[in-house]
């Protein structure tokens, strides 16, 4: 039999691994690539310095930051003088370009924020609705808090989080243990309730954005590391 007719078989799903790893490579580079724009801060950064910091070549720093620039997620910033030849273009990130939400869901109340793409909350909201009150009403609390904090922040109609153009996801952090790779609880101390509920599905479903979903411990190292305090 002639392998490369057998659309299951092992050489497709090579190929299609090849085709994921490659996606997966290219995000990764461009993450890099945006953390070094946000840590430059206004005074930008330049491609050469781009590629020297990441260890990626010249020319895929220019892809990268060509992408973020027709995406409005990079500006240029100026220029600055080299040791030789022209002036090097440095880029900076847009903050606006992007935002993303966050919610720390306890044990007797939830927070939620809104941040830009340089870690400034630009909204936030409290209510009194913790975990005891059950998946359904959680997940209804949640979901009201978020339409009305993204309706005032971002301007969207009725708070509908897939309307909001420079919204890119959801991150919720709350106590353990849960499955983080499939959004899905275990049983919770104290609240059995909670046990095999898929919390991402949940939200994603009602939300229509992308969510991810880990332990709020996880979360707190995450966020000291980013602002430089781990």
């Amino acid at each position: 039999m002639n392998r490369t007719y057998d659309g299951i078989g092992g050489v497709h799903a090579r190929g299609v691994a090849r085709g994921v790893n490659l996606l997966a490579l290219r995000s990764h580079n461009a993450a890099l690539v945006l953390e070094l724009l946000r840590t430059a801060g206004a005074e930008g950064i330049s491609r050469l310095e781009l590629a020297e910091r990441t260890g990626l070549t010249p020319q895929a720093v220019s892809k990268i930051t060509a992408r973020l620039r027709e995406d409005g997620l990079a500006a240029e910033a100026g220029r600055r003088a080299s040791t030789g030849g022209k002036p090097r273009t440095v880029l900076r990130l847009v903050p606006e370009a992007g935002h993303a939400v966050g919610v720390h869901l306890d044990r007797d109340a939830v927070r939620v924020v809104v941040v830009d793409l340089d870690g400034r909350v630009v909204g936030e909201r409290r209510s009194a609705l913790g975990l005891g009150a059950g998946a359904e009403a959680v997940v209804d609390g949640v979901v009201g808090v978020l339409r009305g904090l993204v309706a005032e922040t971002l301007r969207t109609p009725g708070g509908v989080l897939g309307s909001a153009p420079t919204l890119l996801g959801l991150g919720v952090a709350l106590p353990g243990p849960l499955d983080h790779a499939r959004g899905v609880l275990h049983r919770v101390t104290g609240f059995p309730g909670w046990d095999g509920f898929p919390l991402r599905e949940a939200l994603e479903g009602r939300l229509g954005v992308p969510v991810v979903v880990d332990k709020d411990t996880n979360a707190a190292a995450l966020g000291l590391a980013v602002r430089g305090e781990g």
